[in-house]
C-alpha cells in the first residue's frame, strides 16, 4: 500500500521497560477474605523488591497488612482495592473497601475514630518512618473508605 501510516514504534526492537522505582503503580482488587493481608503483603513486598525499594519493604508490608485488616475488621468479606504507588519521591499505599454510607454525620465520625483507633500499629510504624496515614469516605452514593499509608524515601 502507497503512503499507508505505519503505526508501530520504530524503537519496538527496545524491549519492554523493566521496573524501575519511577514506574511503580500497581492496583489490585482482592476478594476481601481474611486472607488478604497475607496476600498484601507478598504483593507489596514484590512489588518494591522488583522495582528497587527494599529497603522500604518492612513499613510498606506492614502497612497493607494493616490497611486491609482494618478493612475486613469494618467490612468483613467485601472486595477491596489496593494501589501500590511512587510518586514525588514517596511511596503511596492506599486501600479502597465498600463500609456502607452511614445514616448520620455523628454515626460517620464515631465510625472513623473507632478505625482510627483500631490502627494505632500502623499509625506508630508510618510516624517512625516519617510518614503520614489517614482515612476518609469514598464519596460515592453507596459509600466505601479510603485509607492510606504514606512512606517517604
Amino acid at each position: 500500500m502507497k503512503g499507508a501510516l505505519r503505526c508501530l514504534p520504530t524503537a519496538a526492537a527496545a524491549g519492554p521497560v523493566p521496573p524501575a522505582t519511577e514506574n511503580l503503580s500497581y492496583s489490585m482488587l482482592l476478594p476481601g477474605g481474611a486472607y488478604c493481608a497475607k496476600l498484601a503483603r507478598e504483593a507489596v513486598r514484590s512489588l518494591l523488591t522488583g522495582h528497587g525499594l527494599s529497603h522500604l519493604c518492612e513499613p510498606a508490608v506492614l502497612a497493607a497488612s494493616e490497611l486491609v485488616a482494618a478493612a475486613y475488621r469494618f467490612t468483613p468479606d467485601r472486595e477491596m482495592i489496593l494501589r501500590v504507588r511512587w510518586q514525588f519521591e514517596a511511596l503511596r499505599i492506599v486501600l479502597y473497601d465498600q463500609h456502607p454510607a452511614h445514616s448520620s454525620p455523628h454515626a460517620a465520625e464515631e465510625c472513623r475514630d473507632r478505625r482510627s483507633r483500631s490502627m494505632w500499629l500502623l499509625a506508630a510504624a508510618v510516624d517512625e518512618h516519617g510518614g503520614d496515614w489517614g482515612l476518609a469516605p469514598v464519596l460515592t452514593p453507596g459509600g466505601g473508605t479510603k485509607s492510606w499509608a504514606l512512606l517517604h524515601h
